[in-house]
């Protein structure tokens, strides 16, 4: 157990010494520890704890020079360490503490204490969850007493160690009493006395500086925040330099910032020149004493046991206990040796399947019995020894979802075991099936159990005799160790191994025929069985075994029985010394003094020489001998390492090394430095045991002999070791095979090594150290910390308070290439939210101080959540495992990327003033070496119907006289029935009714704009042309949402308003509507223009249709929100219009004869064109399926297409979304109502984003089963400049998918990389470019042309362009160079419109019908979209796609920038207990696939994310409901 402290004499200035704890009278002491045991169980209040316990100290205690003695109890009272007797101390014990005893050092809590006063106290913003606000508690609440041991000058905490020992008392009360005030939640600081009583007495001066520079930290962080909201305040140098260069992204030169290679990409980290190397020369190996030479050693265990059961059959050899601590059996040498013949017996004669005995010598058995019958178990065990059976004990499964329960399956199906032994009651307990057979755990094989209990066993015959052979190198048993990563092992142990190791320890610990044995362990591996089990027998012990469960309700039992059995040696771990110190008041007149030997099986554990010492100063005075306590080292594979000898075999006295905890991490030895407070004390582990050869090897890379001042790991080379895992012979050979070479490359010796996973060193008079198990370790940015050393930290921060002592994790995870790590604690029920949000930030804190090292994640979780190991203690990889599945349901949790990164890759800076001159650049057709990258679609001059521009008015009156009949559209309701239908003839007189209505009713002038308020049908359709018949400028606009007003009828209002329209067109239910109460309390209602139904219109004809003078006049007003909610209208000419009719007529090959169905909103971009003017300009039919339909039906659009045959359909991204989700699982009721989609030749998604891959894939897989052909479905692109740009169409090549570098795209390159290359990007071309329509990408900022597979803004030309914007502001000069552009080189006569979209144009190998090669256009993404961050370009929708991966329950995200910090919002589809869940996972999955710290998770419910009509995110307005205080969040994370 560390004691890191200034020399161990901070403790005695906030405590009474040891000494004095001693001479308190029994009765002070008693009535403290009865104190303490009424606060562990919340018998009395924490205030009423410290009047009470002070009282009781107040008359023993000397006075502190110059402090009032009230103030003097109080801060003893409030550090977290009282020694009242050092064993009274902390509460009872609980079912599963088993990591107390470990954690305890009363030196340590005062170290962190004061590593912590070093700390101004940083406000972090809590996380606020729902049902909560936001708390932003002031900064001054907080502010600690101005001491100077706040800041690092000389006069502060870490020289006590020096001065202190002329005045143990001069404490520095005024920090601890801060702290202590802090987390009680107190607001006032008490400065009043921060200096009087520093040992230096430094002068006040010293003292405001920290202060000041907290507040320009904090005035720097304001500045760096819009909206002056701290948004991190814990602002450390490195969050201040990421918000700087998040500020002021700066570009290098092209050749510099961007490097394929990753490694080069990353910041490396450079190991630091100042760091500690191990100067010592290179150890030697160390030999143990030899192997003594015994007489009649026994030839093998089981001869040893027959001898006790044949010449001393009534010999004890095993007293069990029940739970009240009473004998209830005791088994004899004669009994043992007699039921294991039976058993054996029966196992191998009276098991058989199909006549076939069931098991054959060698056969693997398992042993399942529970921790509270020994005596079963050894019967069992050396049954199966006697069967020549090898016997795999493990744990009792309890329910099927028990913590690593799948991998002992594993363990146990590679071991071919097919029989398990059990007991009668512990078979009775397990989870049965229906028909009453012990249930198959999950991930094991299916096992046969027998019950071993007297009735099934058989008598074996009198000529039976089992087999007695020497010890050999077959498998005697196996024992399963758990790994790092949660995999379970089997180690096989030989019978000679198993033999020698009896003989190594039999000669280590002195034992002598007929000792008495206490065994508090498992007996079923380990020490436990080691000394409880075999060597036990091999010396004719008797062993006294304390189940776990009586520990569990009677920690003294062990020294009870030690007493009563005046019991020679006792096996123990820290924890059973820890447990009983907490009860040892109940006994007066126990003694150890019979105990020449106190075996602490986890001595190894740096942490336990402070249970040792606490459990010693408490016991030495009932008989005690301080020689006696002998920690030993053992690890699974090796066996047992070393043992510190009892007294009586001469052994050199125990030794203790403080050691620099700074030193460790780089794997150096250095004693006890300057910094006090980060040391680490540990006690030897005794000698190598007899007849083994030691070494300690480095951990990485070539097992090369470590110098003397090194730490690596210990490996043993003796006939008492392990010799495999069982079934993984890689391993295997790493591990059990190791040879150790030395500096020079020589083996040191012919014989296998093992390697034990225990981190070490040799220290003076050969004493072993161990300092760490391979298993804890933790190498962060190149330095080794170990998970241990981490916990302890974390529990002297005010441990009892808010969590739980023995219920906590450290482990570490691999992000982002460096390990990073998570501490997980169990909350109290009773801490509050502030409370635990308080300590989680002091933890971070106390961690950053004593170890130097950023801790990622700090979870808490509810009590009793974690999963425990068999005996009690946390299951640290299941725990890891669930953090990482997101299923570990944390209640708070504080992540710190920003600290513990520091490996980003460098900020890419532009380089000002490198703009391209145009005579570099271009030569004829090349642009620095490449093809110019445009394209075209079919030229449209050379095509006949050129010369004839048509009016779309005069258009439907030809129609309507040629084929009056036809049918132009039919619309469909949510049954799939025909709501609507309208040939030439009705469309067009329908429209003529509407424009004499616009004339008469509306007393309208040709070119008034009129907006159009209909939902999508027929009527929508008639009244536009109805406009355009009467001369006006008709504007589509979606009606309010009769449910929602309050958020659609705004946009109703402005459109209305930023369009100048002087009439409404609409239905008489939506005319009420808007007219509505419901609708006055969202917009003004009397500012709305005239308001027209035109439901029921008198039958009129019109006297003559309008003619517009030119084709460059005003056709329509296209208005659509863009999805960084801006409201854009565009302006369409009649020429335009013409144009965009004739290239989709054109590219999908439409006639009268064709039908077509679409599923979109008819209100803007394509839809708009495809629903109102397409049908009336090629005469095709066209069926149209309101989307909103599909809620109700969602099969509605697939059958219409079915049912009509439909070789071409539209439809947008949301429509295929509903259809995926929703008719995913109904593909076959679909079949079987007939619906068959082998008829549609292109299924196209109109969009204005890059195309979703995944979800039109996934929608081609889900409808292949009805007949969809997988090259049917296409995507095509527009935008405002112009509708369609590209469109799949009927004929011409497939679209191509290329696979992009996500990397390299972040720097605005584009590179190609096969598929399945990490951190490749799928990009599916968007369509064909339509007929007419020519494409160039041009460089964002120079203006100039780029080439072939070059990323840039993606421009066209074509006559189908809109002329312009339509805005009511008056902006048009901002946006004039969005419609007319001009190259700045090049061609610099084409006038061209800028999309605002990114993309590249390749030239593919296919050809196109014109017989030319096929340029293809890929759309990365918009613009206005992308987040500048790190001066690198991302586009949300790839940081959006990483994070929906990375947990079932995310069903949508959404991402965008606040002040520089990403924020990700993420909708939970599933219980609210997993929010905190999403956290974590959110922040690794963007900092492993985008190199980016997440600076705020938010957790939202489904449909919190606004979506418009085409399904595309409304990220802004997302940011805007984020900023007010919206959303109604589940809980938001800050990350620190």
């Amino acid at each position: 157990m560390a004691e890191r402290s200034s020399t161990g004499l901070l403790m005695m200035m906030l405590d009474p010494s040891p000494a004095i704890a001693m001479t308190l009278p029994a009765e002070v002491r008693e009535k403290l520890a009865e104190l303490e045991l009424e606060l562990s169980e919340g018998d009395i209040t924490q205030k009423g704890y410290e009047k009470k316990r002070g009282k009781l100290l107040a008359p023993y205690i000397p006075q502190i020079q110059g402090v009032d003695p009230s103030l003097q109890i109080e801060h003893r009272i409030q550090t977290s360490s009282q020694v009242a007797p050092p064993g009274s101390k902390q509460n009872k014990p609980r079912v599963a503490n088993s990591r107390d005893e470990c954690f305890r050092s009363d030196l340590h809590t005062e170290a962190v204490q004061a590593a912590l006063a070093k700390y101004k106290e940083r406000k972090m913003p809590m996380p606020s969850k729902r049902r909560s606000v936001l708390v932003q508690s002031s900064v001054e609440a907080c502010t600690p007493p101005d001491t100077s041991s706040a800041s690092e000058d000389e006069g502060s905490l870490r020289r006590q160690g020096r001065i202190a020992s002329s005045s143990p008392y001069q404490a520095h009360p005024s920090v601890e009493h801060w702290f202590n005030r802090v987390i009680q939640g107190s607001s006032t600081s008490s400065s009043a006395s921060s200096t009087s009583s520093h040992p230096g007495g430094r002068p006040h001066h010293a003292t405001n500086t920290t202060s000041a520079s907290a507040a320009t930290v904090l005035a720097d962080l304001m500045a760096h925040t819009q909206l002056g909201v701290p948004v991190n305040s814990r602002v450390s140098s490195k969050i201040q330099q990421l918000l700087n260069t998040l500020k002021r992204p700066k570009r290098p030169p092209l050749r510099e910032f961007f490097v394929d290679d990753f490694e080069e990409l990353l910041d490396v980290q450079h190991p630091d020149p100042n760091q500690p190397k191990p100067e010592g020369g290179e150890m030697r190996p160390l030999n143990g004493d030899p192997l003594g030479v015994v007489t009649n050693w026994p030839p093998s265990l089981l001869a040893s046991l027959q001898r006790w059961g044949t010449t001393q059959p009534k010999s004890p050899c095993l007293t069990a206990l029940d739970n009240a601590g009473k004998p209830i059996y005791t088994l004899t040498y004669g009994k043992l040796w007699t039921q294991s013949q039976k058993l054996a017996y029966t196992l191998l004669n009276k098991l058989s399947t199909r006549n076939e005995p069931l098991l054959r010598p060698g056969d693997r058995v398992a042993l399942v019995f529970p921790n509270n019958d020994p005596v079963m178990f050894m019967v069992a065990f050396y049954a199966c020894l006697l069967a020549e059976l090898v016997p795999v004990p493990i744990e009792v499964p309890l329910t099927r979802k028990d913590a690593g329960s799948q991998q002992v399956g594993f363990l146990l199906g590679s071991c071919g075991v097919t029989l398990a032994l059990t007991t009668d009651a512990c078979q009775k307990g397990l989870p049965k099936a229906q028909t009453g057979e012990v249930v198959t755990f999950k991930g094991w094989p299916r096992l046969l159990w027998f019950v071993t209990d007297g009735k099934h066993v058989a008598k074996p015959p009198k000529d039976w005799h089992p087999p007695i052979r020497d010890a050999c190198n077959e498998i005697a048993y196996i024992e399963y160790k758990t790994s790092k990563e949660g995999s379970t092992m089997g180690i096989t142990v030989s019978h000679s191994a198993m033999l020698a190791h009896c003989h190594a320890l039999t000669q280590a610990c002195g034992y002598t025929e007929g000792e008495i044995i206490t065994n508090v362990l498992d007996f079923k591996r380990d020490a436990g069985l080691w000394h409880g089990v075999l060597t036990s027998v091999m010396n004719r012990m008797h062993v006294i075994s304390i189940p776990y469960s009586l520990m569990k309700v009677n920690p003294l039992s062990w020294i009870q029985k030690v007493h009563t059995y005046k019991a020679r040696v006792a096996v123990v771990k820290s924890r059973d010394m820890h447990w009983s110190l907490l009860a040892q008041r109940d006994q007066r007149d126990i003694s150890l003094s019979s105990l020449r030997m106190l075996i602490v099986a986890d001595g190894a554990n740096p942490w336990s020489i402070s249970s040792c010492d606490a459990f010693l100063n408490v016991f030495q005075a009932r008989g005690l001998r301080p020689e006696v306590i002998c920690p030993c080292a053992s690890s699974s594979e090796a066996m047992t390492v070393a043992i510190r000898r009892p007294p009586e075999m001469g052994v050199p006295p125990p030794g203790k090394a403080v050691l620099s905890m700074s030193g460790l991490s780089y794997g150096v030895i250095r004693v006890d430095t300057e910094e006090k407070l980060s040391v680490l004390t540990v006690q030897d582990v005794g000698q190598v045991m007899p007849g083994a050869l030691v070494c300690v090897i480095r951990l990485e890379g070539t097992p090369y002999l470590c110098r003397t001042d090194e730490v690596g790991e210990i490996c043993v080379s003796s006939s008492s070791t392990g010799i495999s895992y069982y079934g993984l012979p890689g391993m295997t050979k790493n591990v059990f095979e190791t040879i150790p070479v030395t500096s020079s490359g020589a083996p040191i010796s012919d014989r296998p090594f093992t390697r034990t996973s225990l981190l070490g060193f040799i220290g003076p008079d050969n004493l072993v150290f161990v300092v760490g198990k391979m298993d804890g370790l933790m190498v962060v940015s190149g330095r080794r910390h170990n998970a241990d050393d981490v916990v302890a930290t974390a529990l002297a921060v005010e441990p009892m308070k808010f969590v739980y002592r023995g219920r906590i994790a450290v482990f570490s995870l691999s992000v982002l290439h460096d390990e990073r790590i998570v501490v997980v604690a169990e909350q109290r029920p009773d801490a509050s939210e502030e409370d635990s949000f308080q300590w989680m930030s002091r933890v971070l804190q106390a961690i950053d101080s004593i170890h130097q090292v950023g801790v990622y994640c700090l979870a808490l979780v509810p009590a009793n959540t974690l999963p425990k190991a068999p005996l009690g203690g946390i299951h640290i990889s299941e725990t890891k495992q669930r953090f990482l599945e997101g299923a570990l349901h944390p209640c708070n949790v504080l992540m710190c990327p920003h600290t513990c990164v520091t490996n980003l890759p460098k900020p890419r800076q532009k380089q000002p003033g490198t703009e391209v001159g145009p005579a570099s650049m271009i030569v004829g057709n090349l642009v620095a070496g490449k093809r110019i990258a445009q394209a075209c679609g079919r030229d449209v001059s050379q095509l006949e119907d050129n010369d004839q521009f048509l009016y779309m008015q005069d258009v439907l009156q030809w129609r309507a006289q040629a084929t009056p009949d036809h049918p132009l559209f039919l619309l469909l309701n949510a049954k799939g029935t025909v709501a609507n239908t309208a040939s030439c003839v009705q469309l067009h007189k329908r429209a003529e009714r509407v424009a004499v209505a616009l004339m008469e009713r509306g007393r309208l002038n040709t070119g008034d704009h009129v907006a159009l308020v209909y939902p999508p049908g027929v009527d929508l359709i008639a009244t536009f042309y109805g406009c355009l018949y009467a001369g006006c400028v008709p504007v589509t606009v979606r009606p309010p949402h009769p449910q929602n007003l309050t958020t659609t009828l705004p946009t109703v209002k402005m459109i209305v308003e930023v369009s100048k329209s002087v009439c409404i067109l609409t239905t008489q239910a939506i005319m009420k509507l808007l007219k509505s109460k419901e609708a006055a309390a969202a917009v003004d209602i009397k500012t709305w223009p005239l308001i027209l139904d035109t439901d029921d219109l008198p039958r009129k004809r019109i006297p003559q249709i309008y003619k517009p003078p030119t084709p460059e006049m005003l056709a329509y007003l296209d208005f659509s929100v863009s999805t960084t909610g801006i409201l854009a209208g565009v302006k369409m000419s009649h020429a335009a219009t013409s144009a965009l009719c004739r290239s989709v007529k054109l590219q999908c090959e439409l006639y009268p004869s064709r039908q077509i169905a679409i599923c979109l909103d008819p209100y803007c971009g394509l839809g708009f064109a495809l629903w109102c003017l397409c049908s009336v300009y090629s005469g095709h039919q066209s069926i149209l399926v309101p989307p909103l339909e599909l809620e109700t039906n969602p099969s509605l659009w697939l059958s219409a297409v079915s049912q009509f045959k439909v070789r071409v359909t539209f439809c947008s991204y949301s429509v295929m979304e509903m259809c995926t989700k929703a008719l995913g699982s109904q593909t076959e009721a679909l079949r079987l109502r007939s619906v068959n989609l082998s008829c549609v030749r292109t299924c196209m998604v109109v969009a204005e984003e890059r195309p979703r891959i995944t979800l039109t894939q996934s929608f081609s897989k889900i409808f292949k089963d009805l007949g969809l052909s997988s090259r049917a479905v296409s995507t095509t692109f527009g935008c405002r400049v112009n509708v369609a740009i590209c469109l799949q169409g009927t004929s011409g090549p497939d679209p191509t998918t290329v696979y992009l570098d996500m990397r390299a795209l972040r720097h605005d390159r584009v590179r190609l990389v096969e598929r399945g290359s990490p951190h490749s990007l799928p990009l599916t071309e968007s369509g064909k470019i339509l007929p007419g329509v020519k494409v160039i990408i041009a460089n964002t900022e120079t203006k100039g042309p780029l080439g072939d597979s070059h990323l840039g803004e993606i421009w066209v030309s074509s006559p189908h362009n809109a002329t312009g914007y339509y805005t009511v502001y008056g902006e048009e000069a901002l946006h004039a160079d969005h419609f007319s552009t001009r190259l700045s080189f090049g061609d610099t006569q084409t006038v061209w419109a800028r999309t605002g979209y990114l993309g590249f144009l390749r030239r593919t190998e296919l050809t196109d019908a014109s017989g030319e090669r096929h340029d293809a256009l890929y759309v990365v993404g918009s613009l206005d979209e992308t987040l500048e961050l790190r001066g690198m370009r991302y586009h949300p929708i790839d940081i959006e796609t990483s994070v929906i991966r990375s947990h079932k329950s995310i069903a949508e995200c959404a991402v965008f920038t606040w002040t520089n910090l990403l924020v990700v919002v993420v909708e939970l589809e599933g219980s609210e207990q997993e929010a905190l869940d999403l956290v974590a996972l959110v922040t690794n999955v963007v900092l492993e696939e985008h190199y980016l710290i997440v600076g705020v998770v938010v957790v939202v419910d489904p449909g919190v994310i606004p979506i418009n009509s085409r399904g595309e995110k409304q990220r802004m307005h997302l940011r805007d409901g984020f900023l007010a205080d919206q959303l109604d969040p589940i809980y938001v994370a800050y990350n620190m």
